[in-house]
């Protein structure tokens, strides 16, 4: 899982949470190993085990972006935006909900493919190709959909049903 300052505490823990109940491996990736990062709201906190710099998909199978205004910061890093595009390549599981779509417009990986999130960012990803859905949560081939924090059962379970057929 990716992390970075003023994440959402809920898209974040409550899928870290999840996935740990899976019995999935989860490293927290951030700009920087060891940078400790506030919420949104202040209130917790995650750390950064690993950067991302020289990550490689062949050591993940999956890559999930919680939402927040933390997208804004990841998709300015160019390794993670190279990451990204490596693992959609390998149809390695991607992860997005809320804001998290931000940094697919800036990997470049949404042209023709649809895409859910914040209202808030709508109109930045039909700008960057996608075909926007107003659905809670979504599978499309290997990217799995949320809108936001009230839609993560539902991108949990799908996240669930992917990782686990996967796994």
């Amino acid at each position: 899982m990716a992390v970075g300052p003023q994440f959402e505490d809920l898209e974040f823990w409550a899928v870290y949470m999840r996935m740990v109940e899976l019995g999935a491996g989860v490293e927290v990736i951030g700009t920087k190993a060891g940078e400790t990062f506030k919420s949104k709201s202040g209130g917790l906190e995650a750390t950064a085990e690993k950067s991302t710099r020289g990550l490689s998909p062949d050591d993940y199978d999956a890559l999930l972006i919680p939402g927040g205004w933390a997208p804004d910061k990841l998709r300015r890093d160019q390794e993670l935006l190279r990451l990204i595009r490596e693992m959609d390549a390998a149809g390695k599981v991607l992860g997005f909900i809320c804001h998290a779509g931000w940094v697919a417009a800036s990997a470049g990986i949404m042209k023709g493919r649809p895409a859910t999130g914040s209202e808030g960012i709508k109109d930045d990803m039909v700008n960057a190709g996608a075909l926007w859905r107003n659905e809670p949560a979504f599978l499309d081939v290997n990217r799995v959909w949320g809108r936001v924090v009230a839609d993560i059962p539902q991108y949990n379970r799908i996240l669930a049903e992917v990782l686990s057929a996967r796994l």
